[in-house]
């Protein structure tokens, strides 16, 4: 009787073992080995600009990191919405994902026929930098302050022109959040990217710009442009005595937000593990001093904290888009 017992208790602990691991979720599971394979990594923009470049910093360091291959995959088009869309309707598994930035906020409220809501749709997976755009103006200008810039602009209306790297980016709308808050109208010259808006910034057609600060640098440091503030709420590292525009004018804030998305409905163990590996890329030195040179500090957080940036970033241009009056169907 009582080696019978004995083999009844042995069964009975057998099938709770068994139950025990039979209710592991098989996301869990899947979370331990993930990736298994490559990952692509899509960028609404052709290779070789500035957001390509950190895609492929952040890229390549967590295939170092992971053993699998991160593959960006630019999918330029409808000001980075193709790229999205695509992120938007793949299989969430983790293996497509989206390198998130300023058009995602800015086109929830420009565009008005998208066929995802950007909120909704991409999970938040890990914030990179945050980067300031620069304030500048051409040696025509003889304000040296953003205070005396205004005062110009408004003694001299229609004459200044405001040239940006495109319709609704956020070089456009840092400049007509400017225009908003300050009070100081300009006209607004749209150019097909930063390299012909800074050549007719360089020969006078054009009188300021709040263009990334990688591709405005260069030339702020040779002399050539005048760097009034940065857009950033706090000073730049980069140019240590070059004010905020925020002293100036109370409330203005127009930094470059970017980081990882993923479908809405990636497993949250998958999420939790790309969020790890991010942050743990954002910590080594070397890709630090890469993204502060790219204009900015890592920001290093849970994807909880990168997706309260993402509304208040999306609030933030809808106030400015819609002031504008600007939309595009």
């Amino acid at each position: 009787m009582a080696s019978r017992r004995a083999a009844i208790g042995l069964i009975a602990l057998g099938f709770s073992a068994f139950a025990a691991t039979a209710v592991v979720p098989v996301s869990s599971a899947l979370a331990v080995d993930y990736p298994t394979r490559p990952v692509r990594f899509v960028v609404g923009y052709p290779a070789g600009g500035a957001t390509d470049i950190l895609a492929r910093l952040i890229g390549q360091k967590l295939s170092e990191r992971t053993g699998q291959q991160f593959v960006v995959e630019n999918k330029p088009g409808a000001g980075n919405n193709i790229g999205t869309e695509s992120v938007v309707n793949a299989e969430p598994d983790g293996y497509t994902i989206l390198l998130v930035n300023p058009a995602n906020y800015i086109n929830a409220t420009l565009y008005g026929k998208l066929s995802f809501n950007f909120v909704r749709d991409i999970a938040p997976v890990a914030a990179f930098h945050r980067t300031a755009n620069v304030m500048t103006v051409n040696k025509d200008i003889t304000a040296k302050t953003v205070a005396e810039f205004i005062a110009y602009v408004k003694a001299n209306p229609g004459k200044v022109n405001m040239a940006s790297s495109g319709n609704g980016t956020s070089v456009h709308l840092s400049g007509e959040m400017f225009m908003m808050l300050s009070g100081a109208k300009m006209q607004h010259v749209p150019y097909r990217g930063a390299a012909p808006a800074i050549t007719d910034m360089l020969g006078g057609q054009v009188q300021v710009i709040f263009d990334n600060m990688p591709s405005i640098i260069q030339h702020i440091r040779s002399g050539s442009l005048r760097a009034l503030a940065v857009t950033t709420t706090e000073k730049s590292s980069l140019l240590p005595d070059v004010p905020t525009v925020a002293e100036t004018v109370p409330g203005y804030e127009a930094s470059a937000l970017f980081g990882m998305g993923a479908p809405k409905k990636t497993p949250p163990e998958i999420i939790a593990k790309l969020n790890a590996d991010v942050n743990a890329v954002l910590a080594d030195p070397a890709v630090k001093a890469k993204l502060i040179d790219l204009g900015g500090e890592p920001l290093i957080g849970p994807p909880e904290a990168f997706g309260k940036m993402i509304v208040a970033e999306t609030e933030k241009w809808e106030k400015v888009v819609k002031a504008a009056g600007l939309k595009v169907e």
